[in-house]
């Protein structure tokens, strides 16, 4: 009867974890600017559909199979379900779940700029190598209740994912931002960036609260049993989220004198990321103390990305980077060692954790950033300045939306044809 029960547990929170996507496809398109809302959305929803079938084809087996000396695992590809426990296969749609939210994070940072046929091959590298193989290295063993994993089994702890969803997606996302660089408009000759105008911030609050709903399921299901710590990690995860909105709200409303609605979403965000890891494991004080840093991070990211002229359109990385790096480390911070139950002092603790962060540093960012330099050598990412300019419904997809009858998209503006060079120094960004 438990085990009934478990599985009913785990596919009702894969459903809530499903929900996030609607989420984030919400929160990305009314961030963005109307003209490209409908790429942002037909993003979302393409890069979940081709991780279904490629983490079932491979990706789950990179992650999950017998382990390769604690590197990547070498069994289960495209395995039959037909055949296996009915565990299982709950387990692996809650895992796909996890490996869709990782690519999902990438599209909103780098919307308005990326060509649909790149964001293709940039989930094919995200979910076919990166996410399963770092994922191998925290959560080998997950599902038997063992750690097989290199990182694992040194006792680095990620309950549900502040590094290897979010971090992962973060640093993913940064990666590939260095490359294509910011939206035209975006930053003057002199770098002050230049505010670019959201098509709904209604649509966008929708959004955060649909994540929000959604992360009920991201962490309470990661116990894979419906048991007695369900209740805390709940508890815990709705204060940090809500605690990490207050604090960057407030901190947003002390430097500019109102309250800024996206600062105020994302900060609610980034207690939830921050939460992500420890939630099992802290106690609602604490995890107060990791919301309220939480949203706090996500404001000096954000403005140290604009400093560096780095664009991401949604707060994408200071939401899941930034908070994702400081929840991991607040496991060590504030985790209850017997929880934990790793064996490590509180020291050893932070040190692993810190060790966790800097592999995942090092290897998100440098396989993408070196896959992603090489494939836009031979095959241009980044759309054409004419074609971002007209937006990306129209350039990439022919279509746009009634709303957008707009002077910038008037037959006068539009080019016969896109792939002709055109004066572009009179259009006006929109």
């Amino acid at each position: 009867m438990q085990q009934e029960v478990d599985f009913l547990w785990i596919i009702i929170c894969s459903a809530l974890v499903f929900l996030m996507q609607a989420g984030f496809l919400c929160l990305e398109s009314g961030l963005t600017r109307s003209k490209n809302s409908i790429n942002v959305a037909i993003k979302n929803l393409a890069d979940f559909c081709l991780t279904t079938f490629i983490y079932w084809l491979f990706s789950f087996a990179l992650m999950f199979g017998i382990s390769a000396n604690g590197i990547f695992g070498t069994t289960g590809f495209a395995i039959d379900f037909q055949s296996t426990p009915m565990m299982a296969g709950a387990f692996f749609v809650f895992q796909v779940m996890f490996c869709g939210a990782s690519v999902t994070i990438i599209s909103g940072a780098i919307a308005e700029r990326i060509k649909f046929g790149a964001y293709v091959l940039i989930t094919l590298v995200i979910a076919g190598l990166v996410y399963p193989v770092f994922g191998h290295w925290a959560w080998a063993g997950l599902d038997q209740g063992v750690a097989n994993g290199w990182l694992n089994s040194k006792g680095f702890i990620d309950f549900a994912g502040s590094t290897v969803v979010h971090s992962v997606g973060g640093w993913a996302a940064l990666a590939i931002l260095l490359i294509i660089g910011s939206r035209h408009g975006r930053f003057n000759e002199n770098g002050k960036a230049i505010p670019i105008k959201h098509s709904s911030l209604s649509q966008a609050t929708l959004g955060t609260v649909l994540l929000f709903i959604g992360w009920l399921g991201f962490n309470g299901g990661s116990t894979l049993a419906l048991n007695s710590q369900v209740s805390l990690i709940i508890v815990n995860t709705v204060i940090a989220g809500s605690v990490g909105a207050c604090s960057a709200g407030l901190l947003g409303y002390a430097v500019q004198n109102k309250l800024n609605v996206t600062q105020f979403m994302n900060g609610c965000l980034g207690g939830l990321v921050a939460i992500t890891a420890g939630c099992f494991a802290v106690s609602t004080p604490a995890a107060v103390m990791i919301g309220l840093v939480g949203g706090m991070i996500v404001i000096g990211v954000e403005q140290f990305l604009e400093y560096r002229q780095i664009d991401d359109a949604v707060g994408a990385i200071p939401v899941h980077l930034g908070a994702g790096i400081w929840g991991t480390l607040a496991v060590g911070l504030y985790g209850d060692l017997e929880v934990l139950a790793t064996g490590l002092t509180r020291f050893e603790q932070v040190q692993v954790q810190f060790l966790g962060i800097a592999s995942c540093a090092v290897w998100t960012l440098g396989v993408t950033y070196s896959l992603m330099f090489l494939i836009n050598k031979i095959y241009p990412i980044r759309v054409s300045l004419p074609h971002e300019i007209i937006g990306l419904n129209i350039s990439e997809h022919g279509v746009v939306e009634e709303n957008l009858a707009d002077e910038n998209l008037s037959d006068r503006n539009v080019p016969k044809d896109l792939n002709a060079k055109q004066d572009v120094s009179s259009l006006k960004v929109i």
